[in-house]
């Protein structure tokens, strides 16, 4: 008897703890904290998992297509453990209040408990296994009633999630045309030249991406694990690029929009912060230095061109290196944690913009031509 109060009052609390957690994952778009999330604690143990296979792979598009699947595969896992979690908690409940039920043969046991409970967390309704006691009654009527609110509640959130995700997605493929791919704050700047007015459209476009960033992935933290098309883009790499822009503006650019440069520097600064402290990342210095002083130089010879002037004197330096400081161990952490690339100040060597390429061409010089298409002139 005993056992059987203990395996209902368990039954009872599993149920109540995957309801919370469902609730305050689709429902209560706000971070909660607590010691013990079992959403969260299922995300740290497969995406480990997840990433340890991925590293066997070489770095490349197989590693990006196996990474790419993890985010809508853990997701429906995810509703899956949720789902079963809430069909095994009343399947202990009907066993700890002694399994009453009619069936049409043999007598009930926690087999019989179990399909009983699944048939109704899913509306069946198949009537092979009926109830005959009052707390068995109430049990039914009472998962029938969740598991009818759990898959209204999944079938909304879907829409939700993926219009935060194409929202994401469109501003991050309008930055190949404009910063290269994969993007650059050298080619962002280079291509803008000296519109200044142009400068600060951008950057305040970009302090509402990376504040809407913030309060999707924070509201919906799987939106993180979710990939971009191109193997050479991220958000991630997108947010870097905009506080890189912001620091170079705000140091080395007269005349620049300073301001709406601060504006979006704090906000950007503010995302990857949070974004970090969501997903348990402690920041850490770079692995490499991502801009020397030399560097520093070559990028303000190489954007000194239609009319740019930038600064080049000791506190300029300084001030870029402050800057990078507060943000560049959060991005660098964060990149660790999803195997996304990090992108460079100046791209290495030249690339392609992934317009100019398709999946049965690659548009060389002689074609560009024919339509009056210089492929080496960045201001197209």
């Amino acid at each position: 008897m005993v056992a059987h109060i203990v395996i209902a009052l368990l039954g009872l609390a599993l149920i109540i703890l995957t309801l919370r957690d469902t609730f305050e994952s689709l429902v209560l778009p706000q971070t909660v904290k607590r010691p013990f999330v079992p959403g969260r604690v299922f995300y740290q143990v497969t995406w480990t998992v997840w990433v340890a296979s991925a590293r066997r792979l070489p770095a490349g598009r197989k590693r990006e297509r196996y990474l790419s699947v993890y985010g809508p595969l853990s997701l429906l896992l995810l509703l899956a453990v949720w789902g079963y979690a809430l069909i095994l908690g009343f399947a202990m409940a009907h066993w700890g209040i002694g399994s009453q039920f009619n069936t049409a043969g043999g007598a009930p046991n926690f087999g019989v408990d179990l399909y009983m409970s699944g048939t109704t967390f899913f509306t069946l309704g198949l009537g092979d296994v009926t109830p005959n006691g009052p707390l068995a009654r109430i049990l039914t009527v009472a998962e029938a009633g969740t598991g009818f609110g759990f898959l209204a509640i999944v079938i909304a959130y879907l829409p939700v999630l993926y219009g935060a995700f194409s929202r994401r997605e469109i501003s991050i493929s309008l930055l190949d045309a404009r910063a290269g791919s994969p993007p650059t704050a050298e080619e962002l700047l280079r291509r803008q030249g000296s519109d200044d007015a142009s400068l600060e459209r951008i950057l305040a476009d970009w302090e509402r991406w990376a504040a809407e960033l913030m309060e999707s992935h924070l509201s919906y933290p799987v939106l993180g694990y979710y990939r971009s098309q191109h193997q050479n883009q991220s958000w991630l790499a997108a947010l870097t690029l905009i506080l890189d822009v912001s620091t170079f503006t705000l140091a080395s650019l007269e005349g620049a929009p300073a301001r709406q440069a601060k504006l979006t520097f704090a906000m950007a600064r503010h995302a990857v912060v949070d974004l970090a402290q969501v997903f348990g990342v402690a920041p850490r210095p770079p692995a490499r230095e991502r801009l020397s002083p030399e560097g520093i130089h070559r990028l303000r010879e190489s954007i000194a061109v239609d009319g740019i002037v930038p600064s080049s004197h000791a506190g300029a330096d300084r001030k870029i290196t402050e800057l990078r400081r507060l943000y560049e161990p959060y991005v660098s952490a964060l990149g660790d944690y999803f195997l996304m690339t990090i992108p460079a100040w100046a791209a290495e060597t030249p690339a392609a913009d992934n317009w100019r390429t398709s999946a049965w061409e690659k548009v060389s010089a002689g074609v560009a031509e024919q339509v009056g298409i210089d492929v080496h002139d960045d201001r197209f």
